[in-house]
C-alpha cells in the first residue's frame, strides 16, 4: 500500500504531527529523520525540511526518490496577509506562488516560472475532499478557507511588502516552503496539497506573534490532518 508524504519545515509543527502518529519507525536518508507510522489506520511518512525554498525542494525530492506515494501534504504555520483571516484559521491552498520569483525584464509576469508557469495548482481531487470533510465537521471556533498561498525566502515583517504581496497575488497567507514543495510535485507529477495555519501577521513585529502562536498554528494543522484521515 502507498503512503502518504507529510513534509513540515520546523520542530513544532513536526512535534505535532509525530504526537497523532502511531506505530513510528525513524529512518535515515542523508541527514533527514524519516518518520514512518500510522494516522487513523492511513499509512504515512513524515519528514521535517528545514525552512526555506531549497530545503522544502530538496527534501521532497529525496522523499519522493525513496518512498511510494499517494501524495504529499505540507503542513505548518504561515503569516496571514488576508485581512479578513486571524490567529489560528486555516487556509487549504488552492493554488502556489513564488512571490519573490522574478523574471519581469523578460516580459513575464511577477511571479511566473519557466516551464511551470505563473503558480501550481494544488490537486483538486485533495481539495475537493477537505472541502468535504469541512462541510461534515461541527463548527470550529476559527475559520477555514480555500485560498492562495504565496512562497518567498523571506520572513516577511514589512507591511507595505505584505500588502503588494496581497494585492499582486490575491494571496491570503505567506510562508517559506510551499511553493518550493509544489513545483518539485508538479515537476515529478505527484499530487500534492498545502494546509497552513495563521501564526502571525507582517506588522513590524511579527516575529514576537510568530513565537507565541506556533505551536498552536501547528497543533490546529495537525487536528486538520487527523480529521481529513478519519473519513
Amino acid at each position: 500500500m502507498k503512503e502518504i508524504g507529510i513534509i513540515t519545515a520546523m520542530d513544532e509543527e513536526n512535534e505535532a504531527i509525530l504526537n497523532i502518529m502511531q506505530d513510528v519507525e525513524v529512518i535515515q536518508i542523508y541527514n533527514l529523520r524519516f518518520v514512518k507510522g500510522t494516522i487513523k489506520r492511513k499509512k504515512c511518512v513524515l519528514v521535517k525540511s528545514g525552512v526555506g525554498k531549497v530545503n522544502a525542494a530538496r527534501t521532497t525530492q529525496i522523499m519522493i526518490d525513496n518512498y511510494d506515494l499517494q501524495y504529499i501534504i505540507n503542513l505548518g504555520s504561515a503569516g496571514s496577509i488576508n485581512p479578513m483571516l486571524n490567529i489560528g484559521d486555516v487556509v487549504i491552498g488552492k493554488h502556489v506562488v513564488q512571490h519573490d520569483f522574478d523574471i519581469t525584464a523578460f516580459g513575464h509576469s511577477k511571479g511566473y516560472i519557466t516551464g511551470v508557469g505563473d503558480s501550481v495548482i494544488c490537486d483538486r481531487n485533495l481539495v475537493d475532499k477537505f472541502k468535504e470533510k469541512i462541510r461534515n465537521t461541527e463548527e470550529k471556533d476559527y475559520n477555514i478557507k480555500i485560498g492562495i498561498i504565496a512562497t518567498g525566502d523571506i520572513f516577511c515583517t514589512n507591511v507595505e511588502m505584505k500588502d503588494k504581496i496581497h494585492a499582486k497575488f490575491d494571496a491570503d497567507v505567506i510562508d517559506m516552503e510551499c511553493a518550493a514543495i509544489a513545483q518539485t510535485c508538479y515537476l515529478d507529477n505527484m499530487p500534492f496539497i498545502v494546509v497552513r495555519s495563521i501564526s502571525d501577521t507582517p506588522n513590524g513585529n511579527n516575529a514576537s506573534t510568530f513565537d507565541e502562536n506556533l505551536k498552536l498554528a501547528s497543533k490546529r494543522c495537525a487536528n486538520i490532518l487527523k480529521e481529513f484521515f478519519m473519513r
